[in-house]
């Protein structure tokens, strides 16, 4: 039973070490660390008697890549959402979910599903050369829009035991309806599974063979234009019945002119080759972070070393495109930042 498994101290104990791992030693964290063991073992019992609760969330704002409201939950929250996610949602999803459903999976992730994309533009020109089309869609706030009850009905044809149906349900409701809470990782796991049907309808009813989505951003790639506008009313009837719509940014795009996908532009050369460049809008982004950066090491309020740990992270994101000369590029902006004057 999931009970069982959920209540199981080991499980429980892994969870915490997995929580507290790389985490901020914030205050609840440290509240609940200073007694690891009796805090495991109270929320063991509380989850057998199902007299847990979760926490009031920590609310803030994220303004990069563009504002967000984050909803953190109290550590001993966090506790409980990585025993349930990864020894009860997740094994069970995995098997579930569809090759091309790319986030917050292990094995999976941004460059899992660029390479994945990559598969299906070569395919794609192999029979059809630079000819064809790209359906790009991306649903409007598709967090702050989850409808609970839709959700809830979603997630019990999937986990009907009784007592995942009481956790999930209290997972669900631990915010006002609609809306799910970004931050939460039982929520990111519900939000997949949101749009699993999705999945299904496009690469089966529609016959899609190039389809592939992360969380509510994804692409069709096919030969006729008017087939993709077929498949986009029929996209928008299926998501009126989750309560979902597609944004402004969802378009019919040429195959010769590639498609933005997950900070990258991507496309096919006429000659074959595949291409996989930082937007323009990343480039603006880590621009601007590098200044404030900067500023930052200047007023002592970074270290040199926090500087190009930063710096590093994003060299690395951008090493998986064809961008030598803009890291070189940036090496010497960089160099220009630290070295003198703005």
């Amino acid at each position: 039973m999931d009970k069982d498994i959920i209540t199981d101290f080991s499980n429980l104990y892994r969870a915490y070490r997995k929580a507290k791992s790389g985490k901020k030693f914030n205050s609840s964290t440290a509240k609940f660390s200073t007694m690891a063991l009796e805090g495991v073992i109270t929320l063991k019992e509380q989850l057998e008697n199902q007299t847990y609760q979760m926490s009031p969330y920590n609310e803030f704002k994220i303004y990069e890549p563009k504002e967000r409201v984050i909803k953190s939950c109290s550590f001993k929250d966090k506790v409980v959402q990585h025993c349930f996610c990864d020894n009860v949602l997740l094994p069970r999803l995995e098997k579930i979910f569809m090759k091309d459903n790319y986030a917050g999976q292990i094995g999976k992730g941004t460059l899992y599903g660029m390479d994945r994309l990559k598969t299906h533009m070569l395919k794609h020109y192999e029979k059809h050369g630079a000819s064809g089309w790209i359906l790009k869609c991306d649903i409007t706030k598709f967090f702050y829009s989850i409808d609970h009850e839709i959700l809830k009905d979603i997630v019990d044809c999937y986990f009907t035991d009784e007592y995942s149906i009481w956790l999930n349900h209290l997972f669900i409701d631990s915010t006002e309806s609609p809306g799910a809470p970004l931050g939460n990782q039982v929520a990111q796991v519900h939000a997949l599974l949101m749009l699993h049907g999705m999945d299904k309808f496009i690469t089966g009813e529609l016959g899609i063979n190039h389809y592939g989505r992360y969380m509510d951003d994804f692409f069709l790639i096919h030969p006729d234009k008017e087939y993709l506008k077929e498949c986009l009313r029929n996209i928008e009837e299926f998501l009126k019945t989750l309560n979902l719509t597609l944004n402004a940014k969802t378009q019919i795009v040429p195959f010769r002119k590639g498609i933005k996908f997950l900070g990258f532009h991507h496309y096919v050369t006429p000659e074959g080759k595949y291409i996989r460049k930082l937007s323009g809008e990343n480039k603006r982004r880590i621009k601007k972070k590098l200044r404030s950066w900067s500023r930052a090491v200047k007023e002592g309020k970074m270290t040199d070393k926090k500087f190009y740990e930063k710096y590093n992270a994003w060299k690395n994101h951008a090493s998986h495109g064809n961008c030598i000369k803009l890291c070189h590029s940036m090496d010497l902006y960089v160099k220009e930042l630290i070295g003198g004057d703005e």
